[in-house]
């Protein structure tokens, strides 16, 4: 990952209501110090969009993903790096351009159009292999599908544009450009919902193009493929004109579907298209397209068309195809059987690959290196398809949500698209790799919740509220979703259904179907304590007829569901329920009576989809909600605030805020810091909403699907939606910024406890194939405010104990705004002498436990005084006495090893000038002090040096008193030490 560090603007104005920051006025650097650490994970990684590679050894890949940005590897897919993180990270193709190495395209906005898929905002160009990146517009296209270069002509480039998904008009069809992307002109447009979906250039004569056309539509309740927009075309003046291949040709009678089309470069005019119609289809033309025949209508070709649309032909064989589909589908024969169709094993289709494959790349001059994306990442073969790696370096995983428990390290939970439920740890002393997850769900997951009443049980959901509840101890899975009784209706569940748990009860878990359902005995009950709080609109829910031309209705259409809960952490009676048709209720009285209050809200357009709601830490009558319109077509960001039990609502939109909005949480410490997860990325804002900011801090501009605060931590976890979790550590600082802290020159703010965490050890070497999510240090954090940056003059940090003696002293950073200094808890190293052996000494002693002084010392001056607290690691048994032992003999131990140190340094200073006796009886001592040098590091030596080491480290290793036979071992060595000190004394002074 490349490092960066976050900034704020903060506001200077406050809501009437909440007088935080009042005349204050900040920027982008007033928060530099914070910033956010990617957990992962990759294991599962994400969905891959579009593959393009160079030939060479290693080749070159780069890969776009979902909603993880672009990517880079140089070394054959063993690593990559993002290489377009300040961008749109919703990709719809990759493409290389192959007669310059420098330069490559970035066409934005996902093309399977999946109803969870994210938004592009045009193409973009890099001259410089990923570093710049230059904007060249189409940004009304929303996704574009492909981008076709003409070898030979390096300035004309053809964008494939798909358009919108969710409404008419935007920039649709192909577009050319005959001045390396400067101006457009659109060379093919059918109409305002049908777009581009796929480009081909002839290799044997570039002036040939074929396109395919499609129309299509999702709204949030369906989706159809197919119209008389959607068609095969061709040019033969590099895309300046193009003629409509008909069913005069042998193109299947309309109407069609999604088209994909791939020409062989072996043999140009072969051309191969798999075309979605009333029989799906594979079919093959051997004249350029004038005459096509059907060679095909097996599984491979008609499953899924809209999500399965990728066709390619083997660089030196045109009889060979590779297609996509829930696995690598291969043939052999131009596509008249296939193999690897239905399964990731065995011959064809690999070995263990992820279903739901998307892109290939076969590499043109090694054909036996081939590259595949999946919705579980990328796989690479070296041995023609036979075999398959996957890539463990791309954390590009899709979090739809996340919740968080109170063990120590706490552990994050969520759901992942098309790759299950999850559990992991916070950290873990060494990097969050992929042994530290553990599977706890199935399906694409979304909630997961750790059983706050009992933490033997994870509840983890995916599509259609299916609900499960895992036992940790056994494995065992119970099925705990409500089911309807003698008399009842079928219970509508979301794609995304809300599984929360009750803030003021604990114990109580809430679902949302058309229903709100209630249970206090882990999911084995359930109580309905709401009616249908949707409209109900029966026109909505027709799900059995979505697809267009081929039905897909994998719940992901079910519509007048409940898509936000939310409980008062004040009264238990008041909770908030959203729909995704624009229902806002609230009950007041547990449940018995309802309000809808979304007429309250100012200026929203009707039905608009529930997002989240989140409810005041302390106002039961207050809360903050999340809508979210982009799938009509409305992409403007929408938040609000409601009073009153929503009997009022305020917007909390400004200029600042981007993209449509996915959720809301507040601190429950300072009730006017918000956290705002947007598909462009996270807002913040320390005023209840007045004004806004986007939060960087490292984290690219990724789709935030969720947030869950760790109370105890302070910490701020994200579900991000192509880049995994992401942690904000220790947000306490930022709860202190009030309008008095941040007008004083200096301050010292406060942070967290921080705590002496023990480390498992670990014994992996992964190598360069596996990503490891960023841990936290071992240490402890000094945040202080400066109003301005200090810039002349000496600066520093000093750390005091209770007795005022300095323990340590840091150099503090010196931007303006907020600061974060680390302290390592721990004294430095221990003074050893020199030695052949190893000694296990690396690590100074830990500072005692206790509460410490911080200065800010600029000059001689100390400008700011303030506190940190240190505490033991809360699961240790050991106690207070038997810490402060442990610690007295390690001080001990530590103080010998530097008396020690300066003995052999003054018997070693003075053997040159010693005579031959004198000299003969100090290499004596010097030899029961350190062991003789010869017979390599593990030659089994010891002396003190060693024994001291050894009993130093077995301390240190355990945070308890140490035994009785260390102690005794203690006392006889430091009897040797002082012996010899003795005996040094007498020879040196002779």
């Amino acid at each position: 990952m490349r490092p960066s560090w976050p900034g704020f603007v903060l506001a200077a104005l406050l809501l009437s209501t909440a007088p935080v920051l009042a005349g204050t006025v900040a920027d982008q650097a007033t928060l530099g110090a914070l910033a956010a650490r990617p957990l992962g994970p990759a294991l599962m990684s994400g969905r891959i969009t579009s593959i393009d590679g160079r030939p060479g050894s290693p080749p070159e890949i780069w890969v776009g993903t979902a909603g993880g940005g672009a990517w880079k590897s140089t070394d054959g897919g063993v690593t990559f790096e993002p290489v377009f993180d300040d961008h749109a990270s919703s990709i719809g193709v990759v493409r290389l351009d192959p007669d310059d190495p420098r330069v490559a395209f970035v066409g934005t906005g996902e093309s399977w159009t999946r109803n969870s898929v994210g938004v592009g905002n045009g193409l973009w160009r890099t001259t410089d292999g990923g570093d710049t990146w230059e904007h060249l517009g189409l940004e009304g296209s929303e996704r574009i599908a492909d981008i076709a270069l003409l070898p030979g002509r390096p300035r004309v480039i053809l964008a494939c544009a798909l358009g919108p998904l969710w409404n008419a008009g935007g920039e649709r069809g192909v577009y050319r450009s005959e001045d390396g992307g400067k101006t457009w002109e659109r060379v093919l447009f059918v109409d305002d919902d049908t777009g581009c979906a796929d480009l081909a250039v002839d290799p044997g004569e570039p002036r040939t193009v074929y396109a395919a056309t499609w129309t299509f539509r999702r709204t949030p309740w369906s989706f159809s493929s197919g119209g008389p927009g959607s068609g095969l075309w061709k040019s033969t003046d590099g895309g300046k004109t193009w003629r409509r291949l008909g069913p005069d040709t042998g193109l299947p009678e309309g109407p069609l579907g999604r088209i994909a089309v791939a020409v062989a470069p072996s043999r140009p005019n072969r051309v191969y298209a798999t075309i979605e119609a009333a029989e799906t289809g594979l079919y093959a033309s051997d004249d350029g397209g004038r005459h096509w025949e059907r060679v095909s209508t097996a599984f491979p070709v008609q499953a899924r068309p809209f999500y399965f649309s990728f066709l390619a032909v083997h660089p030196r064989d045109h009889r060979r195809l590779v297609k996509a589909g829930f696995f690598p589908a291969t043939s052999r024969d131009g596509g008249r059987t296939w193999q690897g169709a239905l399964s990731g094993l065995g011959s064809g289709g690999g070995g263990g690959i992820h279903p739901d494959v998307h892109a290939w790349w076969i590499d043109p001059g090694n054909p036996s290196f081939q590259v595949v994306g999946t919705d579980g990442g990328v796989y690479v073969s070296e041995d023609d398809g036979a075999h398959w790696r996957h890539v463990g370096t791309l954390p590009v995983s899709q979090f739809y949500r996340v919740s968080v428990d109170d063990a120590v390290p706490y552990n994050v939970y969520g759901g992942l698209q098309d790759n299950g439920s999850w559990m992991g740890p916070s950290r873990t002393g060494h990097g969050i790799g992929p042994r530290d997850w553990r599977l706890v769900g199935w399906g694409d997951g979304f909630c997961v919740l750790r059983d706050p009443a009992e933490p033997r049980f994870v509840f983890s959901e995916y599509q259609g509220g299916h609900l499960q509840r895992l036992d940790l101890e056994t494995g065992e899975v119970r099925d705990v979703r409500p089911l309807p009784g003698p008399g009842d209706p079928e219970f509508r569940f979301n794609w995304n259904t809300p599984l929360v748990p009750s803030r003021a009860e604990p114990g109580v878990l809430y679902l949302g179907a058309q229903f709100l359902f209630r249970t206090a005995d882990h999911g084995e009950t359930w109580e309905r304590v709401s009616p249908d709080l949707t409209t109900n609109d029966p026109a909505k829910q027709r799900q059995e007829e979505s697809g267009g031309l081929t039905v897909d209705n994998s719940t992901a259409e079910n519509h007048c569901t409940i898509t936000a809960i939310a409980t008062s952490p004040v009264d238990p009676r008041v909770t908030w329920v959203g729909t995704d048709d624009g229902n806002l209720q609230v009950t007041r009285d547990g449940g018995k009576t309802w309000t809808n209050v979304v007429g309250n809200v100012p200026g929203l357009p009707p039905h608009t989809w529930v997002s989240s709601i989140e409810a005041d830490a302390r106002d039961p009558g207050r809360v903050y909600v999340t809508f979210d319109g982009h799938r009509s077509g409305d992409m403007v960001p929408r938040v609000f605030r409601g009073d009153g039990y929503g009997t009022r609502f305020t917007s909390l939109v400004t200029d600042e805020l981007e993209g449509y909005l996915h959720v809301v949480r507040q601190d429950p410490v300072n009730p006017d810091l918000l956290w705002l997860g947007a598909e462009t990325g996270l807002f913040v804002s320390l005023d209840g909403g007045a004004h806004w900011t986007r939060f960087e801090g490292g984290l690219p501009r990724v789709a935030v699907r969720d947030i869950a605060i760790q109370e105890r931590e302070a910490d701020v976890v994200l579900a991000t939606h192509g880049r995994g979790i992401w942690i904000i550590d220790d947000v306490t600082p930022l709860r202190a910024l009030d309008e008095e802290t941040v007008t004083r020159d200096v301050a010292v703010l406060p942070s967290r406890d921080q705590v002496q965490l023990v480390t498992p050890p670990d014994a992996g070497f992964p190598g360069d194939g596996e990503f490891r999510g960023t841990d936290v240090p071992e240490t402890a954090w000094v945040h202080y405010w400066l109003k301005k940056r200090h810039l002349v003059g000496r600066f520093r940090v000093e750390v005091l104990d209770s007795r005022g003696n300095v323990v340590t002293t840091l150099a503090g950073t010196r931007r303006r705004g907020l600061n974060r200094v680390a302290w390592p808890m721990r004294l430095p190293p221990p003074k050893v002498p020199p030695g052949n052996g190893l000694l296990p000494t690396v690590l100074g002693p830990l500072v005692p436990e206790g509460t410490y002084r911080v200065r800010v010392v600029m000059g001689e001056e100390a400008a700011a005084e303030g506190t940190i607290r240190v505490v033991a690691d809360p699961r240790l048994r050991h106690s207070a006495a038997d810490r402060r032992a442990r610690h007295d003999a390690l001080m001990r131990l530590y103080r010998d090893l530097g008396r020690l140190a300066n003995l052999v340094a003054r018997i070693d200073a003075a053997l040159p000038r010693a005579k031959k006796r004198a000299r003969e009886r100090l290499l004596a001592l010097r030899e029961t002090l350190v062991a003789p040098e010869g017979g390599g590091l593990l030659a089994g030596k010891e002396r003190l040096r060693e024994r001291l080491g050894d009993l130093y480290a077995a301390i240190q290793g355990y945070r308890g008193r140490p035994s009785p036979g260390q102690l005794a071992r203690l006392d006889a060595l430091e009897q040797q030490l002082t012996d010899a000190e003795t005996r040094a004394a007498k020879l040196l002074s002779r």
